[in-house]
């Protein structure tokens, strides 16, 4: 059994950067982070990017200013907030989701980019390849399709009975067709049904739900989608309420109070944002720093969920675990 302790305090982080403190800190190289989320929520993701900036050289408010934006979960103000940081001139960059990579490219057509996000970054136009990006945007991508196979095995492990399977969806995140695609031809592989269910605000996201019980899926997965990470609480809330088995996309579900997640580790590929961020300070350029792809994927556990939902995970199952939850 697993235990990881990340301290994330940021003792309160700026959103933006102060008037004046650019003229004041000309000699300092003011990184850009974009962000689809909201700074508390996002902390402990921001503490993995200054990790990353400090192991490749460079400390935040020292070596480096950070000038924050965050689009508080509504998408639409990614475009107008990445053109905000390239008209403060920013050295670099960073695009911390896939919708946010997207606006970032779409601002930014000299200024380094550097993404952390789920989907394919070729498929989205934001690099020509992922061994040779070839423009001004590189990063981190979990690319989904064995990924959505792994967690429907894990679903149907857990519910050997499982036939029926509810897919929580984003219609307006750039890589949910894609990520659609993947667990449809998952659940063809496994013989499973697929139910995709779309919901892009917080009363979609209550339909949804309640669309889901009523149809009576045998559990459920939680795309990608950035946004869904910012109504996490809700969509936890919602699957205890309703006691649908849920495998989620990454392990800040499970520690908000979710069954299980397997997927890629989020502050991982933040502190790999981090040290790319600092390579492209030193020099580096986005075309000559490959797209890395998170490889290596996490099954988190929540054994006093398990509990309430009426669910056992056998001994097998728990020593699959990288972390269990009590």
């Amino acid at each position: 059994m697993r235990r990881r302790e990340f301290v994330a305090g940021l003792g309160g982080v700026a959103l933006t950067l102060p008037l004046g403190a650019s003229a004041q800190m000309h000699a300092i190289p003011v990184v850009g982070y974009l962000s689809s989320g909201s700074p508390n929520e996002r902390a402990i993701h921001v503490e993995a990017f200054r990790l990353g900036l400090k192991e490749g050289g460079y400390i935040d408010g020292q070596d480096v200013f950070i000038d924050y934006r965050w689009a508080e979960g509504r998408y639409d103000r990614l475009p107008g907030l990445a053109i905000d940081l390239v008209n403060r001139k920013v050295a670099v960059i960073h695009a911390g989701s896939t919708p946010a990579a997207v606006a970032a490219k779409s601002a930014a057509s000299a200024i380094p980019i550097v993404f952390t996000m789920s989907g394919d970054p070729v498929s989205l136009g934001l690099v020509a390849s992922l061994s040779r990006p070839g423009g001004n945007v590189t990063g981190i991508t979990n690319i989904g399709s064995a990924l959505e196979a792994k967690r429907i095995e894990t679903l149907r492990d857990l519910i050997p009975t499982a036939k029926r399977i509810a897919y929580l969806a984003n219609p307006k995140f750039p890589a949910a067709n894609s990520l659609i695609k993947d667990v449809q031809a998952a659940g063809k592989a496994t013989k499973t049904t697929i139910q995709v269910v779309n919901a892009s605000t917080a009363g979609e996201i209550d339909s949804a739900f309640l669309a889901i019980k009523q149809s009576r899926a045998n559990g459920l997965l939680v795309s990608a989608d950035s946004s869904f990470i910012t109504r996490r609480d809700q969509i936890v809330a919602l699957a205890a309420r309703y006691a649908i088995p849920t495998c989620y996309p990454f392990r800040e579900y499970v520690v908000a109070g979710g069954l299980m997640s397997h997927g890629a580790d989020l502050v991982e590929s933040n502190r790999l944002g981090g040290l790319y961020a600092a390579r492209i300070l030193k020099g580096a350029t986005p075309a000559e720093l490959p797209v890395i792809q998170m490889n290596k994927f996490e099954l988190v556990i929540n054994l006093k969920t398990a509990r309430n939902l009426g669910v056992k995970f056998s001994k097998t199952f728990l020593g699959l675990a990288n972390e269990v939850i009590e």
